[in-house]
């Protein structure tokens, strides 16, 4: 037996895993086993487990959690490891060896490689250690305060294991596995800087100054961006003695307190930022997010955000006279980033008081070069730089052969797509392979249109301006006449600029070079439907990844050799992460970081539909990964929009249309479809059919965590019974409802109106699945007077497709009901779930059910309701062979149904009672029955008349039978014509089949 923490909450019991259920059992079990052989508290157990104000019952559900874990433990045979969950008083103890703990085990080997004084002994020990890591620390536990510091103290302990490592690892010379353990987790820790700096350290011991500098130039920015800080005395010295050349002298290696590894300066990740600073967004190998990304800043390919200049993010190429906003980032690959660092180079103070290298400036094409064509300006600088191309980029050779059509002679290409699609990625790779086009230059700028701080046009035109070579004096005043200079120098330039992340057509249109020979590319989650009219914009709609792309991307992040081995796992996280390329990104980092994880381990924590967002961060904050994507999205819509998103997360089902938007708003059909079209617009909802909308498990997810109306589930499900209601009058016009609104349900203003029984057919088979998911909800939430209605107003539906599974929503129904205690209720769903199992040869199952529906009936007074049971139980006993039986019930049935003033009803009494007749021998008595149900609901359209085609095929058969034969094959002839008008096949068939009957009698 083992317990294992330091990754998903799990027992492993007999080569195999102990079902521990859910995530609140799971917490209750990781606190017992982090204070094992120690009494806990119940207000502490009550803490962990919940994140708010536990409920008046918490303590009872604690208990039963508590009950069910000592239940797997004694069926594990956990005694036999001395192993059992005592009580003390209101306190618990698990008592257990602790070398059944994975955290004992890694605490144990981590203190024998500390006192270890060999390299060579030490680090296998450590390693051992970092192999019983399968995943972050309480993996499927409650995110609560407690259990959330636990697992932070325990990822604490687990970096500092890496460093020590690392460090050891580079004492034995063994520096490339040293970088690339570094490597992994300073990617996924970019603001830990004692990491960054034992990287830079080993780096530079491997000989890769250029490398080391990359890294404290991209820490040192993303300190500034995100925290507001300079790095920390260890990290500024480790920087400034490899620009020196003497890293490991004295003074370098006296800001060291431990060998090679260094202290931080205080910014250190957590859960939580520290007061007055905003929490980390942003991973390694990239500069800051200005809080509006398709993905994640860092995220390289289709998710990732580009490396931008600072501030207004505009990529100005070197030695074009930029003004104090164009400084130097400092960041490798950064737009405006210099080539690796010349130790012999000049170096000059920088911001923060330590060295700066001056960058050089790169020469200009020289005019009438090939990259200089004839009759352009050579009085300007060229700005020519891109942010970096995005790494391992895939697929997406539809969507760059669409971008080569838009962006043809001086258009404005559109590319629109969801937060994280990777629609910047996509632009960025577009234009790295197709700069030849553009010898003049190419323009970039983040707009920030989703964030907090969205960049004005104007300041960008004068930012432009000076990318151009226009010196600060020499700017108009006014943004009207920076305007048009801009608009001078760019008219006669082929020149490409992309506007990235833009929130309007208002904020792109001051930024449209002018002349035929420019190309713009806009990237935003918007339609932009005002460029389109305005500027003849061509949309390219960007989609999430397919199963291959999405399985491709993880394999160029993680390594083929991991997706071969797992293919099906490497499927199922492409399709839990939705295709989507942010999302994808996340993961692969997350496997990436942990070497002894399997593809199908992080498959198992991220179908977990609790956890799965949270999952797919970048770090601990909140403020980045996919839902940070999202939020921003959400944040720039109109209320009434962005209300009706919120709204969505308690949709049940797969897909909606308007009334059911409309319901759940509490607004009209047109209020609510125009919210629709907003949320499409931005790509929080997809279009899949004309009138039908639906989420990405991803946007669905983030939607259910919002505020919303506890209103909404019963209105959405009121206006599901009313349309049903609606559908089944119009299946079975002269049939009386099956039921009733149930009380105080909403009042819906505007209900569907069907055509005819076809019309509310489609319906049903449209809104299947969305009605069992209702169901479902409804009795999850107490809505049982629903569940059972929404159930059997499906009749008309269910007996055109008897065999097609229905019996366990019956089952739900019947449940609903049961709990009711209406008898209504319980009669009707088990005369309809008795026929459905009659139907599928289940007679055993199907008669309890039809024997105890009559009863029911009758005590809930319904004479309609009681001749509907009685006769599905006659068709019961008809099968059982008790025909005399089935006789006596139909006849009741007969008469119940007429004394209610139910026709249909009646009527398929009479066709059932002559044909039970029909099988007794009792001719006589199926003509006088056939004869008088043919003059009930006589000349009625639809279900009736399907009825007296049937009647008269018994009686012609019966007539036959007395020898009555012209009167029979007349009979037998007016049902195959009344079939064949009707469009009645089955009529059709059986007719033709007497007839044949019938002639072959006559010729013997």
């Amino acid at each position: 037996m083992e317990f294992r923490l330091l990754g998903g909450v799990a027992v492993g019991a007999g080569g195999g895993e102990l079902p521990l259920g859910p995530a609140k059992r799971r917490s209750v079990l990781a606190v017992l086993l982090l204070r094992c052989n120690t009494a806990v508290p119940m207000p502490q157990l009550l803490d962990a487990v919940w994140e708010d104000s536990p409920p008046a019952h918490a303590r009872t559900i604690v208990q039963g959690h508590v009950s069910q874990l000592r239940m797997l433990l004694a069926e594990a045979r956990a005694q036999d490891h001395a192993v059992r969950i005592a009580t003390h008083g209101s306190a618990y103890v698990l008592e257990t060896p602790e070398l059944l703990l994975d955290v004992h085990r890694f605490e144990e080997l981590v203190a024998r490689g500390g006192q270890e004084p060999r390299p060579e002994a030490a680090a296998p020990l450590l390693r051992e250690a970092l192999g019983l890591w399968r995943g972050p620390a309480l993996t499927g536990t409650v995110p609560s305060a407690v259990l959330g510091a636990a697992a932070q103290a325990l990822e604490e302990a687990r970096l500092s294991t890496v460093e020590r490592l690392a460090e050891l690892q580079g004492r034995l010379g063994d520096f490339a596995q040293a970088v690339a353990l570094l490597k992994t987790e300073a990617a996924a820790h970019p603001l830990r800087e004692s990491l960054t700096t034992a990287l830079m350290v080993t780096l530079y011991q491997a000989g890769h100054q250029s490398d080391a500098l990359d890294w404290y130039h991209r820490t040192r920015g993303l300190l500034d961006d995100e925290l507001g800080v300079s790095p920390g005395p260890a990290m500024r010295a480790t920087y400034e003695g490899i620009l020196r050349g003497d890293l490991l002298g004295e003074r370098t290696s006296a800001a060291m307190p431990r060998g090679l590894s260094v202290e931080s300066s205080g910014a250190q990740p957590s859960n939580s930022a520290a007061p007055g600073m905003r929490p980390a967004r942003i991973a390694a190998g990239a500069v800051r997010d200005h809080g509006a990304s398709d993905g994640a800043a860092g995220s390289p390919g289709d998710g990732g955000r580009p490396t931008a200049a600072p501030r207004a993010s505009v990529a100005v190429a070197p030695g074009s006279s930029p003004g104090p906003s164009h400084a130097y980032s400092g960041i490798p690959g950064a737009a405006g980033a210099p080539p690796e660092p010349d130790l012999h180079a000049p170096v000059a103070p920088s911001g923060d008081g330590g060295p700066r290298q001056v960058p050089p400036s790169p020469p200009s094409p020289a005019p009438g070069s090939a990259e200089q064509p004839s009759g352009t300006s050579t009085a300007l600088p060229v700005p020519r730089l891109l942010p970096r191309a995005a790494r391992g980029f895939h697929g997406r050779r539809r969507e760059l052969a669409a971008l080569d059509s838009a962006a043809q002679g001086g258009a404005v290409a559109l590319l629109t797509g969801a937060a994280g699609v990777g629609k910047t990625a996509l632009a960025l790779h577009w234009a790295h392979q197709r700069q030849r086009r553009f010898p003049d230059g190419v323009l970039f700028a983040d707009l920030r249109g989703f964030g907090d701080d969205p960049v004005e046009p104007d300041e960008l035109v004068r930012e432009f301006l000076l990318a151009f070579g226009v010196k600060p004096r020499d700017l108009p005043e006014t943004a009207m006449g920076a305007a048009a200079l801009y608009r001078e120098l760019t008219s006669r330039r082929a020149l490409l600029v992309i506007l990235d992340n833009a929130h309007s057509a208002d904020q792109v249109r001051p930024l449209l070079p002018d002349g035929d020979h420019a190309t713009t590319v806009v990237t935003s989650r918007l339609r932009l439907t005002g460029l389109i009219v305005g500027e003849l914009a061509r949309p390219v709609p960007l989609d999430v990844l397919g199963r291959d792309d999405s399985v491709d991307l993880l394999a160029s992040a993680v390594g083929g050799e991991r997706v071969a081995a797992e293919p099906e796992a490497a499927a199922r996280l492409g399709a839990l992460c939705d295709g989507l390329p942010l999302a994808l990104r996340i993961t692969a980092a997350q496997i990436a970081t942990r070497p002894g994880w399997k593809l199908s381990d992080l498959a198992a924590e991220l179908a977990d539909e609790q956890r799965r967002l949270s999952l797919l961060s970048l770090t601990d904050s909140e403020d980045a990964g996919v839902a940070a994507a999202l939020r921003l999205t959400v944040q720039g819509l109109p209320a009434e929009s962005a209300r009706l998103f919120a709204l969505l997360g308690t949709l049940p089902g797969p897909d909606l249309d308007r009334a059911a938007a409309a319901a759940l708003a509490d607004r009209d059909p047109v209020a609510a479809g125009a919210a629709l079209d907003r949320l499409t617009g931005a790509h929080l909802l997809t279009e899949h059919a004309p009138g039908r909308y639906s989420l990405h498990d991803l946007v669905r997810l983030y939607a259910r965590g919002l505020p919303s109306d506890s209103a909404a589930l019963p209105r959405l499900l009121d206006s599901y019974v009313t349309t049903a209601l609606a559908a089944a009058s119009a299946s079975a016009p002269d049939d009386k409802p099956c039921c009733t609104l149930p009380d105080g349900a909403y009042t819906v203003g505007s209900v569907r109106k069907f055509t005819d029984r076809q019309d509310s057919l489609r319906w049903y088979a449209t809104e299947r699945e969305n009605l069992a998911a209702a169901v479902l909800a409804a009795r999850a939430a107490g809505h049982d007077d629903r569940a059972w209605r929404l159930v059997v107003l499906q009749w008309p539906y269910i007996t055109w497709n008897v065999r097609d599974g229905w019996t366990p929503l019956l089952e739900e129904a019947l449940a609903a009901a049961v709990a009711l205690d209406d008898p209504d209720a319980e009669t009707r769903v088990r005369a309809l779930l008795g026929w459905v199992l009659l139907e599928e040869d289940r007679l055993a199952e199907a008669m309890p059910h039809l024997e105890l529906a009559p009863g029911l009936a009758a005590r809930a007074g319904d004479a309609s309701s009681e001749a509907t049971a009685l006769v599905n139980l006659a068709l019961a006993l008809e099968r059982k062979g008790d025909l005399d039986q089935a006789v006596a019930r139909m006849s009741r049935a007969t008469e119940l149904a007429h004394a209610g003033g139910d026709l249909l009803t009646e009527l398929l009494a009479l066709e059932l009672k002559a044909r039970l007749h029909l099988a007794t021998g009792a001719m006589a008595d199926a003509v006088g029955c056939t004869a008088y149900a043919l003059t009930v609901l006589a000349d009625r359209p639809g279900l009736p008349a399907m009825r007296h085609v049937m009647l008269r095929l018994t009686r012609a058969q019966a007539l036959g039978a007395l020898g009555e034969h012209e009167e029979a094959s007349a009979c037998a002839a007016r049902a195959l014509a009344d079939a064949q008008r009707l469009g009645y096949k089955e009529g059709v068939a059986r007719a033709r089949e007497l007839e044949q009957r019938m002639r072959l009698g006559a010729g013997a």
